[in-house]
């Protein structure tokens, strides 16, 4: 340390370390195998490049560096002379997130939704750097982990109250290709202190507050949304606590870096991975230098065609080898799988999830609310709606209704899908028809309203079924089964099986 007074101060406290006030000491110092960079983080570029020049392993407090170029160069330094780097970022190391890094890769929170972290306090206020580099680092840390990819685009908004300079508080926002959404709000001008992460997901809903005693600090809410007539209702159910092994991370995270370096492995918490919250933090910067302008992080390669007439917004996810044809247009947060085809005038979202392989043909409007499994057909000028009762007058955008369609089934020219309904699996619905009830998986629906005149095959044949309930398509072979005014598809073994 640079200061001596601090070093007798830590010499009366631990007699038997050592002491110096040079760095380059430490540097020379054969005997010193690592080195751990405490020091403001304008200095942990130098710092570290340093020791890794000397050949020493190294960890270094949170951030990697300040701006991508050093951290890249830090990260392919310790590549280049097989050295350990290793970033402070605690939270990783703490029994709460390992545990619910298990609940997400188990599937019990179900598909994840969003994450918003809090991380608020009264001080300690920095002047060598705002509270975004001061405070979030950790937590965008954490969601990166937890989530298991980059952000595509991000955007962040501050204030400045004590310094014209340097803000004291930031909201920033992380939107994924998975369609997660992740807020980071962190301040030290709260009246209190605050750590709080909770993640949303279709099953259950976790909440981790590190202020709270062990047996409390991380509790899963198994609420869930259950539709009845149409309209979404909260089912709410009782928290449970998840049990934690009481550890230090501090101490756990030390010991990680200890390990490292004996089996010379990489750290949980390495140099890339330090590099990818740098980029990240690197963004909201730049946002928040741009008055909350949204910044695309990642760019995907363009696999996809798309039609020069046709626009593509921003926020979508389109897959490999999908075709979107002349004037369509695909609106943001909308996610679109491999090898589909998108005819003329076709307009899809915001907010519409489809699967693969599906075909869209012309003047198709795929509307909020919709969602499409793999192998669908729409067929041309074929319409849904996502209102029952629409009034030009009268806002209902909160009251669209879902509409799921399953894998394979096919809607023909100038049907209606009226909003709220499931199709099921290769269901045929014919051309003209009006859809206003769920419909079976094989089932054949024709007219206005839509009833349902007999079964289908997957490969679109009419099924005719024999005294026994079962039914072969002459097409492709594949059999079907009729039991409980229900079909299913069934295959020769389990037939045989049954008989």
């Amino acid at each position: 340390d640079a200061s001596e007074e601090t070093l007798a101060s830590l010499k009366n406290q631990y007699e038997a370390i050592q002491t110096c006030t040079d760095y380059q000491e430490i540097l020379n110092n054969s005997c010193i195998h690592a080195v751990v960079i405490a020091a403001p983080a304008e200095l942990h570029y130098t710092l570290a490049k340093q020791a890794l020049l000397h050949d020493k392993d190294v960890f270094v407090e949170k951030p990697l560096a300040l701006n991508i170029q050093e951290g890249e160069e830090l990260v392919n330094l310790a590549k280049e002379r097989n050295r350990i780097l290793m970033v402070g970022h605690l939270l990783q190391y703490h029994p709460a997130i390992d545990e619910l890094k298990a609940l997400i890769a188990a599937g019990d929170l179900g598909k994840i939704q969003y994450i918003y972290s809090n991380r608020l306090n009264f001080g300690k206020i920095r002047r060598e750097e705002n509270i975004l580099w001061s405070f979030a680092p950790h937590d965008i840390s954490v969601i990166l982990s937890l989530l298991g990819e980059m952000p595509v685009s991000i955007s962040a908004t501050g204030s400045k109250h004590l310094h014209p300079n340097i803000e004291d508080t930031t909201i920033s926002h992380l939107s994924f290709s998975s369609g997660v959404k992740a807020h980071i709000f962190v301040s030290w001008l709260h009246p209190f202190k605050e750590q709080k992460l909770v993640i949303v997901g279709e099953k259950q809903m976790a909440v981790f507050d590190d202020t709270l005693p062990w047996k409390e600090k991380l509790v899963l809410y198994p609420h869930k949304v259950e539709w009845r007539n149409h309209i979404p209702q909260a089912a709410k159910a009782e928290a449970e606590q998840v049990e934690l092994t009481e550890v230090e991370p501090l101490k756990t995270e030390c010991q990680h870096f200890i390990d490292s370096i004996k089996l010379h492995t990489q750290p949980k918490t390495d140099g890339q991975e330090g590099l990818n919250v740098l980029k990240v933090l690197n963004a909201l910067q730049h946002s928040l230098d741009k008055q909350g302008e949204q910044i695309i992080l990642t760019q995907k390669k363009q696999n996809y065609f798309s039609h020069p007439s046709s626009y593509v917004d921003k926020q979508t996810t389109i897959g490999n080898n999908t075709k979107i044809w002349h004037f369509s247009h695909i609106m943001p947060n909308t996610r679109i799988g491999e090898s589909c085809s998108f005819g003329q005038n076709c307009v899809v979202g915001p907010n519409v999830s489809v699967g693969n392989n599906v075909k869209v043909q012309n003047n198709v409007s795929i509307y909020d609310g919709v969602e499409i499994e793999d192998d669908v057909f729409l067929g041309p000028s074929m319409v849904f709606t996502n209102v029952t009762n629409p009034r030009s007058f009268i806002a209902r955008k909160n009251e669209f209704k879902k509409t799921l369609l399953k894998k394979g089934c096919s809607i023909g020219a100038n049907a209606t899908i009226v909003c709220g309904v499931t199709l099921g699996e290769y269901c045929f619905v014919g051309a003209g028809a009006v859809v206003t009830k769920d419909v079976k998986p094989y089932a054949l629906i024709t007219g206005v309203p839509g009833k349902q005149q007999g079964w289908m095959s997957k490969a679109g044949n009419k099924l005719s079924f024999d005294h026994t309930g079962l039914a072969i398509d002459s097409e492709d072979g594949s059999r079907y089964q009729l039991r409980n005014n229900a079909v299913c598809e069934v295959t020769l073994p389990k037939l045989m099986q049954e008989i």
